[in-house]
């Protein structure tokens, strides 16, 4: 049998998102450490249960800078295109060379050679490579990425709109989003010491839940953490056996090792959510 998860390394955890183009190379060599057990605890296990694993990192001080800077969106600047894709690339280099040499076996897989978009929504990616690869018992890594764009000529994909095009797709069991925070709070943590943890988003209290929310730490262009809330929430509503749970990169070990662990903020579809913790 076996267990498909994805996992983001949230680029407010993997990159200093005040500083452009700064990688926290000790935080991914963490979170490499933390998922290189799991994987083999699973494997080496007489429950016949094997952990596969998509691995998505968001772009942080990568793409998001360069997409300020350079001023992607604005029509006709192709240029801004190049420049945004090819810094989210070189955060995928590093993660990718730091998790090959901690025995964890990712594959690039890069989003904007093959998606395409239509007015914001992914509407389209190329998925053999990734299953292929899943078969194998390797690890594809996905990225917050460029993309074209019908209508708006170009846009950018994160790992969201990438796990929620994935999810009805692979059908994983959880998704599991690490930041630098532990979980959703009202206001921002690392500012704010009253902030409040949010334990779980649904449906039923997502409306009095959504005006506490108040974006993410740092420079982000798509959107910070309400958007990430609101794509996360309708991904549960679609595929309501889908849980997604939100974690600080340091519980990434344990949340792989255990499916019930209540840390952070669970987003799911209450009503199903019930059954399968009775």
């Amino acid at each position: 049998m076996q267990n498909l998860l994805f996992l983001k390394l949230g680029g407010s955890a993997i990159t200093d998102k005040t500083r452009e183009s700064t990688a926290r190379v000790d935080a991914i060599k963490t979170a490499a450490r933390a998922i290189k057990p799991a994987l083999d605890s699973h494997s080496h296990s007489h429950s016949h249960s094997t952990l596969n694993l998509l691995l998505g990192h968001g772009s942080g001080s990568f793409g998001h800078f360069a997409a300020q800077k350079s001023g992607f969106g604005q029509r006709g600047n192709w240029r801004a295109y190049a420049e945004t894709g090819a810094a989210a690339a070189q955060l995928t280099r590093i993660v990718t060379d730091i998790f090959i040499a901690a025995g964890v076996p990712v594959v690039a897989m890069q989003p904007s050679a093959s998606a395409r978009c239509r007015d914001g929504e992914l509407i389209e990616l190329a998925t053999h490579p990734i299953q292929t690869a899943l078969a194998h018992d390797l690890v594809p890594l996905v990225h917050g990425d460029v993309a074209f764009d019908e209508t708006r000529e170009m846009t950018i994909c994160s790992t969201e709109m990438i796990f929620a095009y994935l999810a009805p797709i692979l059908k994983p069991s959880r998704i599991i989003l690490a930041g630098i925070v532990d979980g959703v709070f009202t206001t921002d943590p690392l500012k704010d010491p009253h902030a409040r943890l949010i334990p779980e988003i649904t449906p039923a209290n997502f409306a009095q839940t959504e005006s506490q929310l108040r974006g993410s730490h740092g420079v982000d262009v798509t959107g910070g953490m309400m958007d990430k809330v609101r794509k996360m929430l309708a991904l549960v509503e679609r595929e309501p056996e889908i849980q997604v749970q939100i974690v600080s990169v340091g519980m990434v070990g344990r949340v792989l090792l255990e499916d019930r662990v209540r840390a952070g903020t669970l987003i799911h579809a209450s009503h199903i959510y019930a059954v399968r913790t009775a």
